[in-house]
């Protein structure tokens, strides 16, 4: 990606803040990657067959709390209680679309997106094996398993266990379901087009990076939408891959040590989506397993919602920059609510 670089990495212990600039220089086919409206609405057409709208709340202590117009996007109100459904429910319509039925499908994941694989497999008639690393979280594995999955346990993290996914795709003639595709992006960019179309005048939103579905999704929804709000990237501290990747302008693999980010607990960013990101992010800020935590119990206090990790750093993110966005109009995902119990009674508990 040439003539692109980092404006800014601003480092505050183990927290980051990343601004892009020399997006002139970007060719064109980079954004254009993104699906355009159309796409985006018939996309939002399938995933309303399968589950309504989530909606977005204005809570009055979280703008309080934040010192700023705030909308929160209840991801967590889906059927399998995260984002992640609307990109399976296309991207397995894709395949009923161009005739594929595969035998098999299976993919790689930390809990979410296997949900919606399984999910959306279940509804096609396709078996899924789903695996994932040693020490996934219970609750998500039980759910993946309740909508029909094989379940594996391999590897230590999730790279391990996508690598064995592939593996296993070959083995068995098994579909490969990516955790990054075009058609997942137009799934869950439905969400971010019900936020927008509601909120249109939004200065900034805050979206969590995981492999980058997600915030690939917000920034579909905001060019198909022809909006200037800024859409703002949220790493873990602990996984910084995509922090690492987007100020190096490539792959950069990095360890993986968060215990509450599993939703964006991924040692090697998606090289399809770094470019796609770079170019259209206004800045990656990242947050600490402490933020997460204090974030998670913001939320429970101030909407009586319960957010998985990933779910509660759009807040935590917004949270450390509420200087900065003090007196704005501010959309924040919360993209899922599926934590284990125990987790989460420590994380209330301040432990």
């Amino acid at each position: 990606m040439p003539g692109a670089h980092p404006v800014s990495l601003f480092e505050r212990g183990q927290r980051y803040a990343v601004g892009f600039a020399g997006r002139e220089f970007y060719r064109c086919a980079d954004m254009g990657q993104l699906p355009d409206r159309s796409e985006l609405e018939s996309a939002r057409e399938i995933v309303y067959r399968a589950m309504p709208p989530t909606p977005q709340y204005a809570w009055p202590l979280l703008a309080e709390r934040l010192g700023a117009r705030v909308w929160l996007k209840h991801e967590n109100h889906t059927p399998t209680g995260a984002f992640k459904v609307r990109g399976g429910l296309v991207y397995f319509d894709g395949l009923r679309a161009r005739g594929e039925r595969p035998a098999g499908v299976v993919s790689a994941t930390r809990g979410n997106h296997g949900q919606s694989v399984a999910f959306a497999a279940r509804a096609m008639g396709v078996p899924a094996t789903i695996v994932v690393p040693h020490g996934n979280s219970r609750e998500k594995n039980a759910a993946m398993r309740a909508f029909g999955a094989e379940l594996i346990e391999h590897g230590e993290d999730f790279q391990a266990a996508r690598e064995h996914a592939q593996a296993l795709a070959s083995e068995r003639g098994l579909l490969m379901v990516p955790s990054f595709h075009r058609d997942l992006i137009r799934g869950v960019a439905s969400y971010w087009l019900e936020l927008m179309q509601a909120v249109p005048d939004l200065d900034e939103v805050y979206v969590p990076i995981g492999l980058g579905s997600g915030a690939c999704g917000a920034l579909a929804a905001r060019d198909a939408l022809g909006l200037r709000t800024r859409v703002v990237g949220v790493a873990s501290a602990h996984a910084r891959t995509y922090v690492l990747s987007l100020a190096a302008g490539r792959v950069v693999e990095a360890p993986v040590t968060t215990r509450l980010g599993d939703g964006m607990a991924c040692r090697v960013a998606e090289a399809d989506a770094l470019p796609i990101l770079r170019q259209g992010l206004d800045r990656v800020v990242s947050v600490t397993d402490d933020e997460v935590a204090a974030a998670m119990r913001a939320i429970f206090v101030d909407t009586h919602n319960v957010a998985e990790g990933a779910g509660a750093a759009a807040l935590a993110a917004a949270l450390q920059e509420r200087e900065r966005i003090a007196g704005r109009r501010i959309g924040l995902a919360l993209t899922g609510g599926n934590v284990d119990h125990d987790v989460f009674a420590q994380v209330l508990a301040g432990a």
